[in-house]
């Protein structure tokens, strides 16, 4: 279904400034948008950046190969990985 024939059913609120409402309807007005379409590009424009910035991982050629060989190499558990495994294995089965 595409997003023109959705209905939308959800709603946010907010509480702010006179001064604050004029700047974003000055704004809006320099877009030809409404204030609501305004907001609403805007917030979803930061909330892209901000899922990329804690989601995505960018590594130089150095850092990529280091990951890359990280990954690669033989995993070493020490007691307190091992100990930390076994506990993890407990609890979960007693559940």
């Amino acid at each position: 279904m595409s997003s023109a024939t959705q209905s939308k059913d959800e709603r946010i609120n907010l509480r702010l400034k006179h001064h604050t409402k004029l700047m974003l309807e000055r704004a809006a007005s320099f877009e030809g948008q409404t204030i609501s379409k305004f907001i609403l590009n805007s917030a979803l424009s930061r909330a892209e950046k901000t899922i990329h910035k804690h989601e995505v991982m960018s590594l130089n050629a150095n850092e990529s190969d280091a990951f890359f060989n990280a990954l690669s190499a033989p995993v070493q558990f020490n007691r307190k990985l091992a100990a930390a495994l076994k506990e993890h294995d407990q609890r979960i089965t007693s559940k």
